[in-house]
């Protein structure tokens, strides 16, 4: 705690440290002797003064150096990206590859330990569009990497020489070795269980495994080091080795693994527990789990202080303490009782966590965990094993065992699959505030105590608390909130009705896409809705979409839909007349008809309200669909106060409607992202707005907002905001209203 303490202290604000006062007087006050002490504080002047030095990166580069890959590599389209070594730091290198043949080469090639000769410049990753979305910035810092390494070209000088290099090349020759012997369906989970390489796991599966509270299972976790482990030992005393040896090539075997596992949080953790165990043993000491555990937090911290800002050490400590302190809980007389009890223990001390960095907890997990931990731990991982050691024996006998086992895993995905798909299983209450983490965290810490003591009221209050005030708060807020989501060069607009009585999304944001040759097709394409939209809303807590509106049919305003459709729940969908028959709708109409979503066809003169907001559509007035001039215009209004949402209407759009008597705004979403053909002299003097927001993205190709736009708005003192410049932007509106943005 000590350590973790300053850490945080000497990395975020040294203010923090006061925290010590009251830690060090109970220590006092529990008569610990002043040895202990006198330690303690050595340990935490240590700690600031190691993540002090190791704070202290270069903000510059050199436009040539040299570079050595680590075994983290991944190519995806044309596009290589990971993490290297050079003499100033680690950094993250991209490099875009020139050719087919190119690209040929490089994924033949192990990269682990390869050094080369590189030009380029180090750039800054970009900040996140909304404080939901995954930052870069906060992953580079999680990795203690300088930043990234733009390569521009590069030539190899050669494979640096040492154990690790070595074993990192292994690594590569034992992936290969999966994909040439293992069938297409199996190669992804071999070497996610065997060795760490998750980067093939399909993103469907992989979220269904999400949704059951599984993904552990495709992890190398504590519990498959002590299997593997367990099994080498037992194999190695099988072999007539005395107990003293076994115990020493233990101690070698461990880290050798480690490394082919992909050296990451959990693995090492496991590892580094079981090597100073049998360490001490070989020394006649004796060391209690959690002391084993604590010296291996202290070491990793010393060794990398930005190792505490990484979600898998998180979770991998954590859910390893829930394990050691809860003796007392696990102990029962029914394995089903300890199965269940196991799942439980993990799960409650990692959940205010787990929404913390995903805004989501799955509650089938408490269930599913009890199947498959024992099904993947004690019959897949086995089976992998045994398919790996035959493949280089028997590979003919190998192929017939594999094309046993395939349909009957194929059977499990499809069963697997289908059990993610029931409704119910996740619980979204959003993002939490640090109060409700840490009233949350003292909960958990109750009901344990609660538990061992067999009190399971307060055990359930303790648990219930902490979960109506999440679920209660909102309902509480008497705000209505509008956020311009910056999406990029697109619209997304979505309105939060007061106490939570309806959400609203305009359009979804969108990626023109271009054919292309196939070699620079990407693996895992950029996708707006699932990846800006989606942890948006969850990160807010909205689950249900009550009406998702799609201005018209334009892909930078569209082509997301289909991905909210599948990640959350959507009443219904209204579009513009006719618009429904163009080609970047058909997944939006195919997606609502396979969920049974009524798509409803909206024009000028429907109007609806909900409390005291109030939704009326101004345009179009006819049902002929000819582009942009035909998009959905709304207007939501609550009290005085009002905003204009355009879509992508032009000149000719807005001449139409300045007959229109309730045109005045308080709030202009501009019309065609501020393009110019958009947002006349005339459209302005009618709407009058006290405020202009723009949607478009960071150096977009069109130029908007265009340059006369600006003019005209500053000509008519109307103020603008964009979300390119300022971000996400969210107006607050209650007795009167005010904007945040995320810039």
């Amino acid at each position: 705690m000590a350590t973790l303490l300053a850490t945080v202290a000497a990395s975020v604000s040294p203010k923090l440290f006061l925290i010590f006062i009251p830690y060090v007087i109970f220590l006092i006050w529990r008569r610990h002797n002043t040895l202990f002490l006198i330690t303690l504080l050595l340990l935490i002047l240590l700690t600031a003064w190691r993540t002090h030095m190791t704070s202290q990166l270069p903000t510059t580069l050199p436009s040539t150096i040299q570079l050595t890959f680590q075994d983290n590599t991944k190519i995806n389209g044309r596009t290589l990206r990971g993490f290297a070594m050079s003499e100033y730091g680690r950094v993250y290198v991209a490099y875009a590859i020139e050719s087919a043949k190119q690209k040929e080469q490089i994924e033949n090639t192990a990269l682990a330990g390869l050094t080369i000769h590189a030009k380029g410049k180090l750039t800054e990753p970009n900040k996140p569009l909304h404080r939901y979305q995954f930052s870069m910035i906060d992953y580079l810092k999680s990795q203690h990497a300088i930043g990234i390494y733009d390569i521009e070209d590069f030539n190899v000088i050669r494979y640096k020489t040492g154990i690790m290099t070595k074993l990192g090349r292994y690594r590569y020759t034992l992936l290969t070795h999966i994909d040439e012997t293992f069938p297409e369906s199996l190669q992804a989970e071999a070497k996610a269980l065997l060795f760490g390489d998750q980067r093939d796991i399909d993103s469907d599966l992989s979220r269904a495994y999400q949704v059951l509270g599984i993904t552990h299972l495709f992890a190398i976790s504590g519990l498959h080091i002590a299997l593997l482990g367990g099994a080498f030992y037992q194999l190695l005393l099988f072999c007539g080795l005395r107990l003293h040896h076994a115990k020493i090539i233990l101690l070698i075997a461990l880290p050798i693994y480690a490394v082919l596992a992909g050296s990451s949080a959990s693995v090492w953790r496991s590892a580094a527990m079981t090597m100073v165990v049998v360490l001490l043993q070989l020394r006649q000491t004796k060391l209690t789990a959690a002391d084993a555990l604590s010296l291996t937090f202290i070491g990793f911290v010393l060794y990398n202080p930005s190792v505490i800002y990484q979600v898998g050490f998180q979770l991998s400590y954590l859910a390893t303490v829930a394990l050691i302190y809860s003796t007392k809980i696990l102990m029962t007389s029914h394995w089903l009782k300890n199965a269940f009890f196991l799942t439980f223990v993990c799960q409650m001390l990692v959940y205010p966590l787990l929404l913390h960095h995903f805004y989501e907890l799955s509650l089938s997990s408490f269930f599913v965990n009890i199947l498959m931990v024992p099904l993947f731990s004690f019959i897949v991982l086995p089976l992998n094993i045994f398919f790996l050691m035959l493949s280089y024996l028997s590979p003919q006998l190998n192929a017939l065992f594999l094309s046993i086992y395939e349909p009957l895993r194929e059977h499990l995905t499809t069963f697997l699959l289908w059990m993610s798909k029931q409704p119910y299983q996740l619980w979204q209450p959003g993002k939490p505030d640090m109060l409700w983490l840490g009233i949350a965290m003292v909960g958990v810490f109750i009901l344990f105590l609660a538990f061992e003591k067999k009190r399971y009221i307060i055990a359930s209050c303790t648990i219930l608390i902490p979960v109506m005030m999440l679920e209660i708060n909102p309902l509480l807020n008497d705000e209505l909130r509008i956020t311009y989501l910056s999406v990029g060069q697109g619209d997304c607009t979505i309105i939060e009705l007061p106490h939570r009585q309806g959400v609203y999304v305009i359009d979804v944001g969108g990626v023109l896409r271009f054919q292309d040759e196939a070699w620079k097709t990407s693996d895992s394409p950029y996708e707006v809705g699932r990846q800006v939209v989606v942890p948006y809303l969850k990160g807010r807590g909205l689950t249900t979409i009550d009406t998702l509106i799609l201005t018209h049919a334009d892909a930078d305003h569209v082509e997301g839909a289909e991905e909210v459709m599948q990640s959350l729940r959507v009443k219904e969908v209204h579009i513009t007349p006719n618009s429904s028959q163009k080609a970047v709708m058909k997944d939006v109409m195919d997606e609502a008809l396979r969920q049974h979503i009524p798509v409803r066809e909206r024009m000028a003169g429907y109007t609806f309200n909900k409390g005291e907001v109030g939704f009326s559509y101004i345009w179009p007035r006819d049902t002929t669909y000819e582009g942009n001039n035909d998009s959905l215009v709304l207007k939501v209004s609550k009290g005085a106060f009002s905003t204009l949402l355009t879509g992508d209407i032009e000149a000719e759009g807005e001449s139409q409607l300045l007959d229109d008597k309730t045109l005045h705004t308080t709030i202009l979403s501009p019309g065609h992202h501020g393009s110019k053909t958009s947002s006349s002299e005339a459209f302005l003097q009618t709407t009058q707005p006290q405020l202009a927001i723009f949607s478009t993205g960071i150096n977009n190709r069109y130029g908007h907002p265009a340059q006369e736009i600006r003019a005209r708005f500053d000509a008519n003192s109307i103020p603008t905001l964009n979300t390119a410049e300022d971000g996400t932007i969210e107006v607050i509106v209650k007795d009167s209203w005010y904007v945040l943005t995320n810039r």
